[in-house]
């Protein structure tokens, strides 16, 4: 079986982890921190929208994937992809932001969460079903 959406999603998701990466390397490189946050403020938020990225980004991409290899109907797989890329995006730019834009940032999260439950319950549906 070929994959269609899956590896789109997966490779701007990863585009934006590594800009995200970035984000924190230039912020080390301004506030001269070698190791650790140096509880810089600046230091410990791009470090935790990087973060926060990797902590929500590999569950959604898996799913992702086992909803496409299972079958589901393509425009299902990139609702569910447009849902997680968009909800990452979002997220990461209310949070990263000073300050931060709450409703972006609660928004990203409500469509990340959203799109790993409907996954994750189209996922047991079809295997049990």
């Amino acid at each position: 079986m070929t994959l269609i959406a899956t590896p789109i999603y997966a490779g701007l998701l990863a585009l934006l982890f590594l800009y995200l990466s970035s984000k924190v390397i230039r912020t080390r490189q301004t506030e001269k921190i070698s190791v650790g946050d140096a509880d810089n403020k600046l230091m410990i938020k791009a470090m935790r929208t990087q973060a926060n990225c990797m902590e929500y980004v590999p569950i959604g991409v898996l799913l992702l994937l086992l909803t496409e290899l299972q079958g589901a109907p393509i425009w299902a797989v990139h609702l569910l992809g447009l849902m997680l890329l968009t909800g990452r995006v979002m997220h990461a730019v209310g949070f990263g932001r000073t300050p931060q834009i709450i409703p972006l940032r609660k928004t990203g999260m409500l469509l990340t969460l959203a799109m790993i439950g409907l996954a994750g319950l189209a996922n047991i549906a079809h295997a049990l079903f």
